[in-house]
């Protein structure tokens, strides 16, 4: 995998390698808090020991609007709780309630494939699901893909193969990707472009993915033997 620098806060260029990507999405992902510290009003910002208080709150300051709610979900296998409103997408929880910026929103119509997620073992648009429809459901992001060493692999052969070039649209490709191999680990060319049909790239680097994901699935084969 090729190595880039990035310059951190300090000023001073740092080496950006597999390891430390892979570092950065499991300290993500540890981060996601297990429970609801936070109970701000997202009306007038006044924060409250607990959510009755905010209910209670709302009851008497904001009678016209909608209560925030609790939801209880299961991100990359770590259980957690959110406050949110009850109109939030998946997407919009993830980055803005559990630190989780992989699933990139750009079209916020479901159409382009940027903001997808592995929900019960299928891909899925998380710009158009809400958190609230969410629980009991195993969802899997694209850091829980990179923080698990099993898919070095297909991270390795996206960057061989220069599968990517501004990157916005990488992860959403990645997370399908792996739905691709995790239902069917010898893919054909076809059936990789028919499964990744819903992901655009507005760089245009499709004809790389499939080399990629093919190349993706032999080292995994082999690395199973």
């Amino acid at each position: 995998m090729h190595n880039n620098e990035k310059i951190n806060g300090s000023g001073k260029r740092t080496s950006f390698t597999h390891a430390t990507a892979q570092a950065q999405a499991a300290g993500s992902i540890e981060a996601i808090p297990a429970t609801v510290k936070d109970f701000r009003c997202p009306v007038c910002s006044k924060d409250f020991s607990g959510y009755p208080e905010l209910k209670q709150h709302y009851t008497e300051d904001h009678p016209d609007a909608v209560i925030p709610v609790t939801v209880s979900l299961n991100i990359n296998g770590k259980d957690c709780e959110v406050l949110i409103e009850p109109h939030w997408t998946l997407q919009r929880t993830l980055q803005f309630r559990l630190g989780l910026t992989g699933s990139k929103l750009m079209c916020d119509r479901g159409v382009c494939g940027s903001c997808t997620v592995i929900m019960d073992g299928r891909s899925v648009l998380s710009c158009s699901i809400l958190a609230v429809e969410c629980e009991g459901k195993n969802i899997q992001t694209i850091e829980g893909i990179a923080a698990n060493p099993k898919w070095k692999p297909l991270v390795d052969a996206y960057c061989k193969w220069d599968a990517m070039q501004c990157g916005y649209c990488t992860p959403g490709f990645l997370v399908s990707a792996k739905s691709i191999l995790d239902k069917n680990p010898h893919p054909t060319d076809e059936e990789i472009k028919e499964a990744l049909a819903g992901n655009i790239c507005i760089c245009g680097t499709y004809p790389r993915h499939s080399t990629a994901i093919m190349e993706a699935a032999s080292i995994m084969a082999k690395e199973g033997e």
